[in-house]
């Protein structure tokens, strides 16, 4: 069983959509971008410069292009996933992938996403990742904090849990997540509080904008990000979608359901290998492949090496 990951913001780095493929790129791979690029009525491959990726909007366009492109090429190498997930925007890709909303359609809802939590935080918020704490240690470390904006946003590992909120208070529990032993704590490359009730109103006006939208019934299973379990119904993966900006993002728990539904490769959508790695910390028994930088027919032939030998 070959399970798709799609990483979320934070992964993304000047150029990557011009890398994607490597040095020979896939043709599928201009081809979704070129479609994405006539839905938005912009050029998607302005989006992954430097400058622009300090827009929300910009990182979260290009993450969805570049799963769905890749989903793409690797579907013409024979690779196809038995399963997905995706970390909070990856989430968009993953519903493409197992056919539950259009590609057409997840640009546009996407996009609105993207420019309602823009709007709602254009400066002054983010998000801090914090290694060596546990949830309740990291929850006592935030009360201490005495923040008025500073929530527990991913939970990415038992020991690896990321913060959203204002960027004074995310100052004040960095300083005492480090006095209280933390290994690390960074901030990431997100400059909206995402996965928190900071974005309340956003979740509620995305819903509303979804409920127009037609979904389908997924192909295969979809892994939520907010239950961490298994959704076969479009009205639930609607919700899952429209949603997913409010709630923290529980994605321990989303690898952890990945294996016990049987998963024996884990193939990591580009760019990065973030997920592949918290999977090889969390699940070290089972194979794993990042697309990153890298020929298509290269990533599928080391799927396949790997065990991914479920091809369609």
């Amino acid at each position: 069983m070959i399970a798709f990951l799609f990483p979320g913001q934070g992964s993304q780095f000047a150029d990557f959509l011009h890398t994607l493929g490597g040095a020979t790129p896939h043709a599928r791979i201009a081809e979704t971008i070129e479609e994405a690029s006539d839905v938005l009525h912009i050029d998607v491959l302005n989006l992954d410069h430097a400058d622009a990726l300090n827009s929300t909007v910009a990182v979260q366009i290009s993450l969805l292009v570049a799963g769905v492109a890749t989903v793409r090429a690797l579907h013409d190498e024979g690779i196809v996933p038995d399963v997905v997930a995706g970390l909070s925007v990856g989430a968009y890709g993953a519903a493409v992938a197992c056919e539950a909303i259009s590609f057409d359609d997840a640009l546009k809802l996407l996009h609105l996403r993207a420019q309602l939590m823009e709007r709602a935080y254009p400066q002054g918020y983010g998000m801090l990742a914090v290694s060596g704490l546990g949830e309740r240690e990291l929850d006592a470390v935030i009360a201490n904090a005495h923040t008025q904006a500073a929530y527990i946003a991913n939970l990415n590992a038992p020991r690896q849990i990321v913060v959203a909120g204002a960027d004074a208070d995310l100052d004040r529990v960095r300083e005492r997540a480090l006095k209280a032993g933390a290994r690390k704590a960074e901030r990431l490359a997100v400059s909206v509080p995402s996965h928190c009730v900071l974005l309340d109103d956003a979740a509620r006006e995305l819903t509303e904008a979804a409920s127009r939208i037609a979904f389908r019934a997924p192909s295969i299973p979809y892994i939520s990000n907010r239950g961490a379990r298994p959704l076969r119904q479009a009205d639930v993966i609607r919700t899952d979608l429209a949603t997913n900006l409010r709630y923290p993002v529980r994605w321990h728990d989303s690898t952890i359901v990945l294996g016990e539904l049987g998963a024996q490769v884990f193939v990591e959508m580009p760019p990065g290998r973030t997920l592949t790695q918290l999977a090889e910390d969390a699940l070290p028994g089972i194979a794993k492949v990042a697309v990153e930088q890298t020929s298509i027919t290269s990533a599928a032939a080391l799927i396949r090496a790997r065990g991914g030998c479920q091809t369609k």
